[in-house]
């Protein structure tokens, strides 16, 4: 994830943005003359909207994760196999110039 000059990700700015934009909608509601039941309906709406997006922003992060760790791994075993060829091929080197 990258990282803007203030430090936080352009996804996490994007997010604040978003749920900022929910919870506004949300005041409005609530300060918006109507009845009672309209009012519950309204943020119930409200409150399934932010938990769809919420789930999908936690799916998406996670994937993310996984993805990166994975590459990690990969990277990982890569450099650790090319240590232990090092390796080896020092000890080879060694017991060469000691038998001679």
């Amino acid at each position: 994830m990258r990282q803007d000059e203030g430090g936080f990700g352009s996804e996490a700015i994007l997010l604040s943005f978003v749920l900022g934009g929910i919870v506004g909608a949300g005041v409005a509601m609530l300060l918006t003359p109507q009845s009672g039941p309209e009012t519950r309906r309204r943020m119930r709406e409200l409150v399934d909207d932010v938990r769809e997006k919420a789930t999908d922003y936690a799916t998406q992060t996670k994937e993310r994760v996984v993805t990166t760790v994975e590459k990690g791994k990969g990277f990982l075993d890569e450099k650790t196999a090319a240590i232990n060829t090092a390796i080896q091929a020092g000890k080879e080197a060694y017991e060469k110039e000691v038998n001679k």
